[in-house]
């Protein structure tokens, strides 16, 4: 049996490595590029399906609660949405079938801010980014403070 020198050997694998990148680059480059042509107001246009979870105060300077709901959201293409939720506190409970409408503006890099009425001088904000292609939407509340919540959207409509 032959023996094989430690310094075949690593040029033998430097040889296998260096093929095996050629070969991931070939591949990258017949692959076909995305289109990122942008986001606008228009890229959210539809129907949307929301899940939130986080916390929340469950009264004005009240216990902070767990919060779980479900929302069906509706954006016009044109900076307006309206939404019917359903959420339930820990310590509140359920409110269900609650109709509510807000504003929303959709950068080019495809993030979002959102902002909801609440109630006289409250507004939840929130702050959203648009990925797989445009299918979905991660959010976090941003405004008040006390709010801690993250939702993951689900287009419902097709384009």
């Amino acid at each position: 049996m032959r023996k094989i020198s430690r310094g075949t050997l690593v040029i033998g694998v430097a040889l296998v490595v260096a093929l095996v990148g050629t070969v991931g680059v070939g591949a990258q480059q017949n692959a076909k590029p995305k289109k990122n042509v942008g986001c606008s107001d228009a890229t959210i246009k539809g129907a949307w399906g929301i899940q939130i979870s986080g916390t929340q105060p469950s009264a004005p300077n009240g216990p902070i609660e767990s919060v779980i709901g479900i929302i069906i959201r509706h954006y016009d293409g044109h900076g307006q949405f309206t939404q019917v939720d359903n959420v339930k506190g820990s310590i509140t409970g359920i409110v269900p079938d609650r109709r509510g409408f807000g504003t929303y503006q959709v950068n080019e890099d495809c993030s979002v801010v959102a902002q909801l009425p609440l109630g006289p001088g409250i507004v939840l904000e929130e702050r959203q980014v648009i990925v797989d292609d445009g299918n979905e939407i991660r959010s976090m509340a941003s405004l008040p403070l006390p709010v801690m919540v993250t939702g993951v959207y689900k287009r419902i409509d097709g384009r």
